[in-house]
């Protein structure tokens, strides 16, 4: 079988006889690669001017529909693609946290986008800046959809996740996506690319995929594309330093090489439960996809005085991994991708034996379940120690992406601290301590060299997610050698292919440019109440001005006594002049927020269905008793819920007193009816 290119929405092979690609478990040959003879430069055009369109039409809720789609779709559809990652060498675990982990992401970046992001196509970036003496000229950051493609390009060792974390956050965007897979398991995510295809979800030119080289598609990038690659810190920077990518700043983030290091705590010695957990969590880690993983714990960094019992425990539990065929039940861990792969860690473990001692395995030559050692490209699991790990240098700087892990012993924190900078950057770490001043420590002295960092303890292990488990709702990334970009972390990952622009203008400008109302901007009255308006009749900046209301003595006792808040502030009228803010007893906050409800609300039946909450709650002016109390009550954002019958509406409510001033500033939330959800219940 000669793999597919997806170009324009056709599938085409690539000329020539092209690459064998073979299973990394037989050593049969399961297809071949070419994408030879491919107009890159059309490829790129039909995203940008028919992907990239077709996506921007729809809001980010509309993308988040599509996504959760084909999430649904994918995974009625995982048989097929379980069969095929076997061929990979992973078992069924590592298919496991392959594909349905990557169905998961799709999962998870369609809710983010459905209950994080507006039903719009301009994502605001925090609240307005204040501009001017007056409130005229007011500055708003805005994110919108880059007009170009996200250029994809995969590592080999998750060829299902590896895709589709990327593709989430970027189709959320609005930017269509050019894949270009790993070669040695390309077959895998072309599988899962036809599935895509065929289930007619995305829209025309949202994705193109290409089995083979780039050919020449870095020579037409522009500002407007983004790359994301994952791959060796050495290809990383070849594709950065593409003279068109730096000429044109076209985006790169990259996530390459890392050395990770989980460190054990003093405190966590043999017997402990943080012992036996960070003995079970580096032999899953040096053992999940046959250790090919870019979070995967490379250095083991230990106590000095527990280091002869961890080396011992990881020895008796690496003797009991059963490696061989990924599909037999009888098997703890597959093969590694190829045999390239295979004799690459081979000549890696040959060059950290000159600092370090295998103290075990080490080799390719040994028994395996249910298949040729030869044929295949089984690895043993292999331990190291290093007796000098602050002198030493191979065991902080040379990677075996295999099933491989060192011992590095430390005499003190300020030891382990530096002997995990010493990997001059990592995608993971992780702490194993029960003693929270040792974790803060280790935290703070080296979270500046890893992306993400987790503690663990007796507490959280039952449902932690393990050291390296990358999740969509945090960021996947980390500096230095790890390339210093970041990938998912939830929205952030989403905005990395969009284009932060700061907006200056009039109030009434802001809010048309960004369907949020700004205070300053126009206020919309009539005779008709907001809340007697249906979802589809308000309109952004309709505006209630309540009546006023005094708010005297007896209010507050009355309030203090009802709900049992005596703060002496509110009771006490000595103490309260005592106090720098105050002058004499005030109203409660709360009492100011409730009087204000009853100031807007609107009692009759109608279409508000529900208050959910407030945001932004500020009590700017205390209020004394003989104040008055009003409220501007303006319709600030709308945000419709699909087919739910209802749309949730932020309201900006500001309570003033007697001579204008602010006293209390917050947003209401609510639920309201559309037009035939109310029209169904009169």
């Amino acid at each position: 079988m000669k793999l597919g290119n997806l170009v324009r929405d056709q599938w085409v092979t690539g000329d020539g006889d092209g690459r064998t690609l073979k299973s990394a478990v037989s050593g049969d040959t399961i297809a071949t690669i070419t994408s030879d003879g491919l107009d890159f430069k059309d490829i790129l055009n039909y995203a940008r001017t028919v992907g990239g369109p077709n996506l921007r039409q729809l809001t980010f809720h509309e993308r988040g529909d599509r996504l959760k789609a084909l999430a649904q779709y994918l995974n009625e559809r995982r048989k097929t693609f379980y069969a095929l990652s076997y061929e990979t060498g992973a078992t069924k675990a590592d298919s496991w946290i392959d594909i349905d982990g990557g169905i998961s992401t799709l999962f998870v970046f369609s809710s983010k986008g459905r209950r994080e992001m507006p039903n719009d196509h301009v994502y605001l970036d925090g609240a307005p800046e204040e501009l001017s003496r007056n409130g005229t000229f007011k500055g708003q950051h805005i994110y919108t959809s880059k007009l170009g493609a996200a250029i994809h390009i995969n590592a080999f060792n998750f060829p299902v996740w590896g895709m589709l974390e990327k593709l989430a956050p970027t189709l959320l965007a609005g930017v269509p996506a050019i894949v270009k897979p790993a070669s040695s398991t390309a077959y895998l995510t072309e599988a899962v690319v036809r599935s895509i295809i065929e289930s007619g979800i995305l829209p025309h030119g949202s994705l193109q995929l290409i089995c083979g080289g780039v050919g020449d598609l870095f020579d037409h990038l522009d500002c407007q594309d983004t790359i994301a690659f994952t791959g060796s810190k050495w290809t990383a920077e070849k594709l950065q330093t593409h003279p068109n990518v730096i000429a044109q700043s076209v985006a790169f983030t990259a996530e390459t090489d890392s050395l990770n290091a989980s460190t054990l705590g003093p405190d966590a010695v043999a017997g402990t439960p943080e012992f036996d957990l960070f003995v079970k969590e580096v032999v899953r880690e040096m053992t999940v996809k046959a250790g090919q993983k870019c979070t995967a714990i490379r250095r083991i960094i230990a106590p000095a005085a527990s280091s002869a019992d961890l080396v011992r425990a990881l020895s008796e539990a690496l003797a009991s991994v059963r490696v061989g065929n990924p599909a037999s039940k009888d098997v703890d861990m597959g093969a590694l991708a190829s045999h390239g792969q295979r004799d690459e860690v081979a000549e890696r473990i040959a060059t950290l034996s000159a600092e370090a001692s295998i103290v075990h395995g080490g080799s390719a030559d040994f028994d395996v379940v249910d298949a040729d050692a030869q044929k295949g490209s089984f690895f043993m699991p292999t331990l190291l120690h290093c007796d000098a790990p602050l002198s030493a240098s191979a065991v902080h700087s040379v990677e075996a992406f295999g099933p491989v892990a060192t011992v590095l012993p430390y005499e003190t924190l300020d030891e382990a601290i530096a002997l995990s900078r010493k990997g001059e950057g990592s995608l993971a770490g992780s702490v194993f301590t029960n003693d929270d001043a040792v974790a803060r420590e280790l935290i703070l002295g080296t979270a500046a060299y890893h992306g993400r960092m987790l503690v663990i303890n007796r507490h959280c292990a039952g449902e932690s997610t393990g050291h390296g488990s990358p999740l969509p709702h945090l960021v996947h990334g980390g500096p230095g050698r790890a390339g210093g970009g970041e990938e998912m972390g939830g929205v952030r990952g989403v905005l990395h292919y969009m284009q932060r622009t700061a907006i200056q203008g009039s109030p009434q400008s802001l809010t048309a440019i960004g369907n949020r109302w700004v205070r300053g901007a126009d206020e919309n009255t009539d005779t008709v109440h907001p809340f007697r308006k249906t979802f589809e009749q308000l309109r952004i900046g309709d505006t209630l001005n309540t009546e006023t209301r005094e708010v005297t003595l007896e209010d507050i006792n009355h309030f203090a006594e009802f709900t049992g808040d005596t703060f002496y502030a509110h009771t006490d009228e000595e103490a309260a002049r005592k106090n720098p803010f105050f002058d004499g007893r005030v109203a409660h906050g709360y009492l100011i927020v409730s009087f204000a409800a009853g100031l807007f609300v609107d009692p009759d039946f109608g279409p508000v269905l529900a208050n959910y909450g407030v945001d932004d709650l500020r009590f700017l002016k205390p209020l004394n008793y003989g104040d008055s109390l009003k409220v501007r009550l303006t319709c600030k954002q709308k945000t419709l819920r699909g087919d739910s019958g209802y749309g949730e509406v932020r309201w900006d409510a500001e309570a003033t007193n007697q001579d204008e001033e602010i006293v209390a500033r917050y947003d209401v939330l609510t639920m309201v009816a559309t037009d035939a959800h109310w029209a169904s219940v009169q």
